[in-house]
């Protein structure tokens, strides 16, 4: 899909107005527009439907949608150059913290173009199939953002009208309330959309299904969270896990079979939102896909190593805890696939030639007998008790590394992003046969998955037996198969395993986290802002 400049009024929720929207898709761009003119005219309404599709970018791919996601789990801890430590380690959590408030912001403005476009398409000027389709994926849509809106700050304000200017007063919605309409939107969306598109990055009935899989698992649905899913796995829709897990992360192969939904960036960076004050105001000039920046361990100041486009551009901003490193078995090819411990002389110093060790960061237990090479091994990256030692050098998350950017210091990446793969349908079937009792068939959901992740000649020992199959099995399996997919706060606040998890496997963290961060605290700037202050009040815990 391609974007263009063009205005569109689309104004953000409660007191944040977005105000004139820019840079949204498709190649249309008369004079002299209004919302009136955009939206009675089946070209210029598809301008507000690729905008509602624009808004994803905000989350998927951005740093503080990582931070969001990701961070503060039993998975990660800050390296040295975490933006966002509050998010990372719960240190002073309040509404004031700019990844909560950039989102919260994006989010609502993106409910309300989808609102904007449901209110409006009967006046567009369609045909009566492609008007069905196009209100399908606005539905879709807007319970997609809504979903992200209720699991990160639970009952906030809910609107299903245009919002046109300044509203001054927000109510507190309750989350069932918030989950009817998903579910209702969602529901619209699978009976209406096509099961395939010929246009990249729209969504479809598929993966409609997939999503309400998950939705379903959040709000303890168990038997239609399993009947979605294995609508989709057994639905003919041409889906397949990919033979090898380490090609997933190929830049050659990022529409492959695996792929049920993903927000698509463009190889052309201009067509990024890199410095749009509307559809990226997040203030880092980086429009694209940024994940390639943010696990990477500090190489370049390592003796043999200057930074290159193989290695990537380490922000250091987030390391692995000790738990995720150790879940993956020799067996288990997920590891390789995802991790990348080894990083090879590009500048040759002294003994070290081009080619040779230059660094070795692993998660085993090594004894130094004078290589040649750095050595960090995982006594020197943790403590004893699995705090962190060395914010600096840890193994390193390849899953967004991109060889194809302009030069070593660009950072922007036309990555994909992975959304919803065919291993999470999968491992949310195992988890909603797990909790409706039939361990047999919850392993034989779990099996597919480690099948497809083992090494070549071990399928047997990656098998699991029913007796096996317990929730935190399957975490920890989504954990395998998704670190880092911005997923992982969403799966432990969903499975009430948030407290515990962080307490057993994240020591940095463990001392800090409280019941209430099952929750995100609401932007103090929007509190300020309300007129009913004593009615929409902060969430219970923060100040």
């Amino acid at each position: 899909m391609k974007k263009i400049s063009i205005k569109l009024l689309c104004s953000a929720i409660i007191t944040f107005i977005c105000g004139s929207c820019s840079s949204l898709l498709d190649e249309y761009n008369p004079s002299g527009i209004t919302s009136e003119t955009v939206y009675n005219t089946p070209e210029g309404f598809e301008t507000l439907v690729n905008a509602a599709y624009s808004y994803q970018r905000w989350w998927y791919g951005k740093e503080e949608g990582f931070s969001m996601a990701e961070m503060g789990t039993d998975l990660w801890m800050s390296g040295a150059g975490d933006a966002h430590p509050a998010l990372t380690r719960y240190v002073n959590l309040q509404g004031n913290n700019p990844a909560i408030l950039a989102e919260w912001k994006a989010l609502y403005a993106a409910v309300n173009v989808c609102n904007a476009g449901i209110g409006r398409i009967d006046a567009a000027g369609f045909e009566e199939g492609l008007k069905t389709v196009r209100s399908a994926e606005l539905r879709f849509l807007r319970a997609f953002y809504y979903w992200h809106i209720v699991e990160t700050w639970g009952a906030v304000h809910l609107s299903t009208e245009e919002t046109s200017g300044i509203v001054t007063e927000a109510i507190k919605t309750p989350v069932e309330t918030f989950y009817s309409l998903i579910e209702e939107d969602l529901l619209y969306a699978v009976a209406h959309l096509p099961n395939t598109t010929a246009d990249y990055g729209r969504v479809t009935a598929p993966a409609a299904r997939a999503f309400l899989s998950r939705v379903y698992l959040s709000r303890g649905n168990d038997r239609a969270a399993s009947d979605y899913a294995t609508s989709v796995i057994h639905g003919n829709f041409g889906f397949a896990l990919v033979n090898d897990y380490a090609s997933l992360w190929s830049m050659a192969n990022q529409k492959n079979s695996e792929v049920v939904y993903a927000v698509n960036y463009s190889a052309d960076f201009a067509l990024n939102d890199k410095s749009d004050p509307i559809l990226n105001p997040l203030g880092h000039n980086r429009g694209s896909n940024s994940g390639h920046l943010l696990y990477i361990m500090k190489y370049d100041t390592e003796t043999g190593m200057k930074r290159d486009l193989a290695n990537g551009r380490p922000f250091n901003r987030y390391m692995p805890t000790r738990f995720l490193l150790d879940l993956y078995s020799d067996a288990d090819s997920r590891y390789e696939g995802s991790f990348k411990e080894v990083f090879y002389v590009n500048n040759p110093s002294g003994s070290l030639a081009l080619g040779d060790t230059a660094v070795y960061a692993t998660r085993r237990a090594v004894a130094a007998q004078g290589e040649p090479y750095k050595l960090y091994d995982r006594n020197y990256i943790y403590n004893a008790n699995g705090t962190v030692r060395d914010q600096l050098r840890y193994p390193t998350l390849r899953k967004y590394l991109d060889n194809t950017r302009n030069s070593a210091d660009e950072a922007q990446s036309s990555r994909d992003v992975f959304v919803i793969r065919l291993a999470e349908v999968y491992l949310n079937a195992a988890e909603a046969q797990l909790k409706l009792g039939n361990l047999d068939s919850a392993a034989y959901f779990v099996n597919i998955v480690r099948t497809r992740a083992a090494k070549t000649g071990r399928v047997a020992e990656m098998q699991v037996a029913p007796a096996q199959v317990t929730l935190d099995f399957i975490l920890d399996e989504r954990a395998r198969e998704f670190a880092g997919e911005q997923i992982r706060w969403f799966d432990l606040k969903r499975t009430n395993t948030l407290l515990d998890r962080i307490g057993r496997y994240n020591p940095d963290v463990a001392p800090i986290v409280r019941d209430f961060h099952s929750v995100r605290p609401i932007p103090q700037e929007q509190l300020d802002a309300i007129s009913n202050k004593d009615q929409f009040v902060q969430n219970q815990g923060y100040q």
